[in-house]
């Protein structure tokens, strides 16, 4: 799992919200906001993890563990980045404007995952 990144909890989040507004019919365009909130509590969840994860750590464990370029750029902070370590970027969303298309995008960007 990963904040940021093409296949990325924050690119998931904002690809529904900005799909939403061109969807047919009312039930879809809230079941695409029902999906980008989901996909914001996934955005916290993975965020509780990481802080707890590194909560404490000594400057020697975060250099053995290979974090010490993350934690010299964002400190104890939650950045959104691929598991890269890429920083996000809203080039990798995508909204078309026509519903079928974005669909079809949604069911592949999710099928990633599997």
């Amino acid at each position: 799992m990963q904040k940021g990144g093409a296949d990325g909890e924050l690119g998931a989040t904002l690809r529904y919200l900005s799909q939403k507004f061109t969807m047919v019919t009312p039930e879809a365009k809230a079941t695409l906001n029902d999906i980008a909130t989901e996909e914001l509590a996934h955005l916290e969840m993975m965020g509780t993890i990481v802080q707890q994860l590194s909560q404490g750590l000594t400057k020697e464990q975060i250099i053995a563990a290979g974090l010490d370029p993350y934690y010299v750029n964002h400190g104890l902070g939650v950045y959104p980045s691929s598991a890269a370590g890429v920083p996000f970027s809203a080039t990798c969303l995508q909204s078309k404007g026509d519903p079928i298309t974005d669909l079809y995008e949604d069911m592949a960007a999710d099928a990633a995952y599997v």
